[in-house]
């Protein structure tokens, strides 16, 4: 009966899940995978032919050391009439366990070693772009070569939020780059040298995507490096690979490698939506006017921690109702948004544009049940900066 019990819950929850099924994401994880991810660069083509040399010389010693064993064991037993040698030291069994283990060592050693250093020649890179780990988004900024200049926050896409906030997708609606799925993804040329420096605003997070064999921790107050060259056009996935926070799920990196072409008409684009967002910023707004825009900016960077309905939610201060909100004295907000605070998850926005920000801490102190009436001005942001 125990038995029987046992299988009908396994049968039980296989059918529950079976529900959510999804199909194997191109340059992202497979269904039921078991091997290391399909390699999109050359490092990661070494990995993985690194990993196996190592695995079949641990085989091979593996099978070596209790095959000798057991046949000892079984062959020299009592029952078969064996009795116990005495026996001194064998200089030559002493000099032979120290110079295979050496060999052996040597054999695995200098491959591993080359790679490492190759993975960490970041010299020459075509492109650098500065990732910032943000609980619980990525800001990328690109820094040197094409592009540089552009600058954006890349969050997990809000529609996917919401269906996981539901309970997950309904049956038969999983999308098959669930929670992977972001607002703007990190665009790099192929067959391009990328060179990615990693930093954090918060606490310790990780910048991963196994396609390409990368992993680099990104450190508050610290910076560190890596790189890849990306052979094929195409998506490629990965998440944020430390335990970073409640939200560390939905944390995401999305890397989009395009043409040569494509990526230069990507490049004009996002130059011309920055010139676009560059508002001058001694432009009186209407109040009705920077609401809307507020709102807009606070889909896409306040509302998955602080939720749609400013409650905000474990650890997250709400904004519905919050004395700094409500507070006739806007410079608390505004700084509060500029710097950010320390030893929460509050990351600074300085990265917003001056009207973004007078945008949506206008938003804040009209929506919901903080109907103030108070305005925020692009020009009492530029103020506070100095």
């Amino acid at each position: 009966m125990q038995h029987a019990g046992a299988i009908l819950v396994s049968a039980a929850a296989w059918v529950s899940t079976a529900a959510y099924a999804v199909n194997d994401l191109p340059g992202g994880p497979a269904v039921n995978q078991l091997n290391l991810h399909p390699a999109a660069t050359k490092i990661a083509e070494e990995q993985i032919w690194l990993h196996w040399f190592m695995m079949a010389i641990c085989l091979v010693i593996f099978v070596a050391v209790f095959g000798v064993m057991f046949y000892s064991i079984l062959k020299h037993r009592k029952s078969v009439g064996h009795k116990a040698a005495n026996f001194h030291e064998s200089t030559a069994v002493e000099i032979a366990w120290t110079i295979v283990p050496f060999i052996i060592v040597i054999v695995m050693a200098l491959p591993a070693t080359k790679l490492v250093v190759a993975q960490k020649d970041t010299t020459s890179a075509d492109l650098t772009v500065k990732a910032t780990g943000i609980q619980w988004k990525w800001g990328y900024d690109y820094i040197k070569g094409e592009g540089e200049g552009i600058g954006f926050v890349s969050t997990l896409d809000n529609a996917q939020r919401e269906m996981s906030n539901n309970g997950g997708p309904k049956a038969g609606e999983a999308p098959d780059n669930y929670l992977l799925k972001v607002d703007n993804p990190l665009v790099v040329p192929v067959n391009k040298k990328i060179r990615v420096i990693t930093t954090s605003n918060d606490v310790i997070h990780a910048f991963a995507v196994p396609a390409f064999g990368i992993h680099q921790d990104a450190i508050p107050g610290f910076v560190r490096d890596t790189w890849f060259r990306a052979d094929e056009i195409g998506d490629y996935y990965g998440q944020c690979a430390k335990i970073c926070g409640k939200e560390h799920s939905y944390m995401p990196i999305h890397v989009k490698v395009v043409s040569a072409e494509d990526y230069t008409a990507w490049v004009s684009v996002k130059t011309k939506e920055a010139a676009a967002k560059a508002d001058d910023p001694s432009k009186v707004w209407t109040l009705d006017d920077i609401l809307k825009r507020g709102e807009k900016v606070y889909a896409a960077n306040c509302a998955a921690c602080h939720q749609a309905n400013g409650k905000g939610a474990g650890p997250i201060k709400p904004l519905d109702g919050s004395a700094i909100v409500l507070n006739a004295d806007h410079n608390k907000q505004i700084l509060t948004v500029l710097n950010g605070v320390v030893g929460t998850a509050m990351p600074s926005w300085k990265a917003l544009s001056d009207t973004d920000l007078a945008a949506v801490i206008s938003y804040t102190k009209n929506n919901w049940s903080n109907k103030t009436g108070q305005l925020v001005q692009p020009a009492d942001i530029l103020a506070a900066r100095k």
